[in-house]
């Protein structure tokens, strides 16, 4: 793909990324206080939009299947986007996206004093 192509899709890519969380996905979780941001969508090497959740970019190679395609192509991290991938709905990594979060108190805990002591 060209260098310009491919600028021009990059400027047409628009992604509306809320409160650290991708709209469109219903449970996918957020990246709210973890430290990490959102990242746009992204137009990988082979001209294929990486990110924006319609998995249907003109130039990816399931579009343009044929015994002639090597399916490891489509192996690498130019096809993972790092904040919107389907890989995140996964229990591992919402436990480490948990993890980055600050913890919070418990409600009605006072920080210095055991208001729980000798009540039981």
């Amino acid at each position: 793909m060209s260098t310009n192509n491919k600028k021009e899709k990059e400027q047409k890519l628009n992604s509306p990324i809320l409160d650290e969380t991708q709209p469109h996905q219903i449970n996918a979780p957020t990246f709210k206080g973890t430290g990490q941001k959102m990242q746009k969508p992204f137009v990988n090497e082979h001209g294929v939009i990486i990110g924006d959740s319609l998995y249907n970019s003109p130039e990816s190679p399931i579009n343009n299947w044929s015994e002639d395609v090597d399916p490891s192509i489509m192996a690498g991290d130019d096809w993972v986007h790092p904040t919107n991938d389907i890989g995140w709905n996964t229990s591992e990594n919402r436990e480490l996206l948990e993890q980055q979060k600050a913890p919070q108190g418990v409600p009605f805990m006072h920080p210095t004093k055991d208001v729980s002591k000798s009540t039981d």
